[in-house]
């Protein structure tokens, strides 16, 4: 009851959602809450890691795809689609989170993979030649943000954004891109919004 509570809590309003008040919405008082799950992380875990799981499984498909772009296209897609249906996944695909062994390798294998498959497109002449992998991060950041601003009143807004995102990392449609903030700038912003939600 309390994994089944926080992941209903989390998808509505995302990783701050309060122990306190997923504690007395689940029935138990806050000392069984943190019996069961010692840490924020550790319930994060609980919740998100079969989740993870399913990107990673996603990732091996988006490798197998013989056509590069394709493959990559569909996994970002997947990616901002998993983070439309959910405000808490939205904020872990884009927030550093420690504490929890297992939530964090299976984010590093699936950042990994997603390094992969980036790599494998930008070889094959599709995505732009200048995309790094924290590219990837800034996109997902800035679909996070919209989630959570239009969830409500505009679900599939995210949809437009990718579609129109996608278009500007082709090759074709490539222009001069600002540098890239770097993989840690990028890092610390993560950090520092795990921080400020209570996590690490």
């Amino acid at each position: 009851m309390i994994v089944e509570t926080a992941r209903e809590l989390y998808g509505q309003r995302g990783l701050d959602a309060p122990f306190d008040e997923i504690a007395k919405i689940a029935g138990v008082g806050n000392a069984t809450l943190y019996r069961h799950f010692p840490s924020r992380c550790a319930l994060v875990a609980a919740v998100f890691a079969d989740t993870l799981r399913r990107i990673v499984d996603a990732a091996a498909w988006a490798l197998d795809n013989p056509d590069p772009w394709d493959g990559f296209a569909e996994h970002v897609r997947f990616l901002c689609q998993l983070q439309a249906t959910d405000c808490g996944l939205a904020d872990l695909l884009t927030t550093e989170v420690t504490g929890a062994p297992e939530l964090e390798e299976l984010r590093t294998r699936a950042y990994q993979d997603s390094v992969h498959i980036a790599d494998r497109a930008r070889a094959s002449g599709a995505l732009r030649a200048d995309f790094v992998p924290e590219d990837l991060v800034l996109l997902l950041m800035a679909n996070a943000g919209l989630v959570h601003r239009t969830a409500d009143a505009a679900p599939n807004a995210w949809n437009r954004f990718i579609d129109l995102a996608l278009d500007g990392l082709r090759t074709a449609a490539a222009t001069p891109a600002a540098p890239s903030p770097g993989r840690a700038a990028m890092h610390r912003a993560m950090t520092k919004r795990g921080h400020d939600l209570g996590y690490g």
